[in-house]
């Protein structure tokens, strides 16, 4: 628990010194904004409102990254980890973990490989869409899901092999509705999306 409030209180630090707040300037961040905090909480407190034996959760932090930016996003994780425990009977401890294992770090990781992708693969409708919006969703959230498990933090009765498997297969569960949801705000509603640019990738 401690390790996690370490890199917690790191990526909050961190994301603040950005001054986030002026991204919500307007509707057009504010939006988006508060679809995830009615959402998201509840998607990471579901398995703790049921008995289900293998206690998976959807990420969703790739796309807020999309949709609003790594230093808007790591404190809107921050209080969706907090409104997950308030609506849920999860200890506190098990809140933080999610936070760090299921938001702050697999967003970290997108913001990683979005630069990564601009570096080396250019602007690209197709990259943005299936590079980084769905096989970059993919990767990154597996990629935190194992980081997660190699420190201690395996599924409850899971063997560590089986929770591979089942890490890998709700890594593409989220990839799949990340490139979904990203691909719909490119075509219709493009200024929600903090990453994008029409001028970049439709060489408007």
């Amino acid at each position: 628990m401690v390790a996690n409030l370490i890199l917690a209180s790191l990526g909050l630090i961190l994301a603040l010194g950005c001054r986030p707040w002026r991204l919500l300037r307007g509707a057009t961040r504010l939006t988006p904004a508060l679809a995830f905090l009615t959402i998201l909480p509840w998607i990471w407190a579901l398995p703790s409102l049921h008995q289900m034996p293998l206690q998976l959760r959807g990420s969703g932090a790739c796309l807020v990254v999309l949709v609003l930016g790594w230093p808007l996003a790591i404190p809107l994780l921050c209080v969706v980890g907090v409104l997950a425990v308030l609506i849920s009977p999860m200890p506190w401890a098990t809140a933080l973990d999610i936070t760090v294992w299921s938001g702050m770090v697999p967003a970290t990781l997108a913001l990683v490989l979005g630069a990564a992708l601009r570096r080396w693969l250019g602007h690209h409708v197709f990259i943005y869409i299936l590079g980084r919006a769905f096989a970059g969703t993919a990767l990154c959230v597996f990629a935190s899901s194992v980081l997660g498990q190699w420190t201690g933090h395996s599924l409850p009765g899971i063997d560590n092999d089986l929770g591979l498997v089942a890490h890998g297969l709700a890594a593409w569960g989220d990839a799949f509705l990340t490139g979904m949801f990203a691909a719909l705000m490119v075509a219709y509603k493009p200024d929600w999306l903090a990453t994008w640019s029409d001028q970049l990738y439709l060489k408007r």
